[in-house]
């Protein structure tokens, strides 16, 4: 492990680490393991935040990568925003089977290190944890505290039988590195996947945009 102190501003905003510990080959910083964080009592997606008037949440980014893409990269133009809320899942940056594995690495950087940037601004923040196949699980955990709460998503991610094997065998790897006590779960929870895992750690599970919409043209 080593500290980061050079800082070049670049497209990866390396500013945004100064200060962290950085572990792994691929050079992943290390989120803090603080204890200003809480389950959410509810999740709301970062594009709809700014007209939101119930702050009592946390935000997430589980959406197409271009929908957020302008936090990575302009991040100090929304602290005063997410500082409104009770916190921030890390950005969920694509890892998609298939994809570079440079790429891969890269989008697990950016998401530690826009999570490191809004804890040293005093903002609660939970990790969202993604993977693509087994050949991501050497660097797609770095950066996460041991036994830290963690957040995944199934919303897009398990529509085949394929995808869901793959899920949860990174589900159960994830478990395995991390050993969180508590895991949040956006979109779906099938029993096939998060079954075997239900007495190994407490779940609490949170609709998505998509469910949210239907339910109310359904109702």
């Amino acid at each position: 492990m080593r500290r980061r102190k050079t800082i070049f501003d670049d497209g990866f905003q390396e500013r945004l680490t100064e200060g962290a510990t950085i572990v792994g080959a691929p050079g992943i910083p290390m989120l803090m393991d603080l204890d200003n964080v809480q389950v959410p009592r509810d999740m709301i997606p970062f594009t709809k935040a700014r007209k939101c008037p119930n702050k009592r949440q946390y935000v997430h980014f589980y959406m197409h990568d271009r929908e957020f893409s302008r936090v990575l990269t302009a991040t100090d133009q929304y602290i005063d925003l997410l500082k409104l809320y009770d916190g921030v899942i890390t950005p969920d940056c694509t890892l998609m089977i298939g994809q570079s594995p440079c790429l891969q690495q890269a989008n697990t950087y950016m998401n530690r290190a826009v999570g490191f940037y809004l804890q040293k601004n005093g903002i609660p923040v939970i990790p969202n944890v993604r993977w693509s196949d087994e050949s991501s699980f050497d660097y797609c955990f770095l950066g996460v505290p041991h036994g830290a709460m963690v957040s995944v998503s199934t919303h897009g991610c398990i529509t085949s039988k394929e995808e869901r094997r793959m899920f949860k065998i990174g589900l159960g790897a994830m478990l395995d590195v991390i050993q969180p006590k508590i895991v949040l779960v956006h979109g779906y929870m099938p029993d096939e996947i998060f079954g075997e895992y239900a007495g190994q750690v407490e779940f609490h599970r949170y609709a998505s945009q998509f469910e949210r919409t239907h339910l109310k043209e359904g109702a």
